[in-house]
């Protein structure tokens, strides 16, 4: 039998935060021991932004974790540790690599969005910058509920909810997360991967990328 790359017993620990709404961190969900191939294999994104998976090229070892996190017993897990039934709900991953300096700006995702999983693939994070706040409101990133570290196979999930609010202190370089969502429908699919597709088209063509924020 196949061990997967992801800890699933960690996530199944991992306490789970219900208020101002439903988050889980989770160190080491990727396990350490995968974290190398994983990374050797990761994709390689020179400009900020979010890319669709379909417009990376990646090697077996990446493509593994990306078949672990959508499979069926991460599926399963997720819909027990929130509460939510995932059953019809299409799945929508992109990857990260690089940080600007104008991204991390406070918001909410898009209510197409059922549940968010980041997913950080950095090694020991000892900037400043960068670390992803869980916030009470839209105002303030010092007004945090949680910080999340960006290193070493960290897991953060959160349910989207209309207060859901997050942001980070601007961080300029590589920073690489995994974004992956449940949906609403399989429209958010094609709709979200052409418009990702046409700005990675873009962020190629010019070295540029309007601000992201996880």
């Amino acid at each position: 039998m196949t061990t997967l790359p992801i800890d699933l017993d960690a996530f199944d620990a991992a306490p789970t935060a219900r208020e101002p709404f439903a988050y889980a961190m989770v160190p080491h969900f990727v396990r350490p021991e995968a974290m190398a191939a994983i990374n050797a294999d990761y994709p390689l994104v020179i400009h900020p932004g979010s890319f669709p998976l379909p417009t990376l090229k990646y090697g077996p070892a990446f493509r593994a974790l990306i078949d672990a996190i959508e499979g069926p017993e991460f599926t399963a897990a997720v819909e027990k540790k929130l509460g939510v039934s995932l059953k019809g709900r299409p799945t929508m991953v992109t990857a990260r690599g690089v940080s600007a300096a104008r991204d991390g700006q406070i918001h909410t995702d898009s209510r197409t969005k059922v549940i968010t999983v980041l997913i950080y693939m950095n090694n020991a994070w000892e900037a400043q910058g960068g670390r992803l706040r869980l916030l009470r409101g839209p105002d303030n990133l010092e007004d945090m509920i949680a910080e999340v570290p960006p290193d070493e196979g960290t897991l953060l999930i959160f349910k989207n909810e209309p207060n859901a609010w997050h942001g980070f202190h601007p961080f300029e370089g590589p920073r690489r997360v995994i974004q992956l969502n449940w949906v609403t429908d399989m429209g958010v699919v094609r709709r979200e991967q052409f418009r990702h597709k046409v700005s990675a088209f873009f962020k190629r063509l010019r070295g540029k990328a309007p601000p992201e924020r996880m």
